[in-house]
């Protein structure tokens, strides 16, 4: 008796991408995303931090960013519902990531 020993991903077939094709997710191209970045240290006891928002982006990518963004700039930080907070006053450096990774980014606040 044959038994079938392929290694299969769990993942119903309705749900596969065909080959050569990627998945429509609806989100806009990086160029297109109004994305905002400013420092900030209000509610947070004097600690100043950059929030960075309007990434339209899965939370897995979200995470992905965020983590390339921390070890870019040497500092900690986290993802809170769709915005990158991170640690100290990093404005510069994460604008200049940013672009790099063909977004758009505009400095926000004062």
């Amino acid at each position: 008796m044959a038994r079938n020993r392929d290694w299969r991903e769990f993942i119903p077939d309705e749900h596969q991408v065909p080959h050569g094709r990627q998945q429509d997710t609806g989100k806009p191209p990086p160029a297109q995303q109004q994305v905002r970045v400013q420092r900030s240290s209000r509610g947070r006891g004097g600690k100043t931090v950059t929030i960075i928002t309007g990434l339209e982006l899965p939370i897995g990518q979200l995470n992905g960013l965020a983590k390339a963004l921390k070890a870019a700039t040497g500092t900690g930080g986290t993802v809170q519902e769709n915005t990158i907070v991170l640690q100290g006053d990093q404005t510069m450096a994460v604008l200049e990531q940013l672009t790099r990774r063909g977004y758009r980014p505009k400095r926000s606040g004062g």
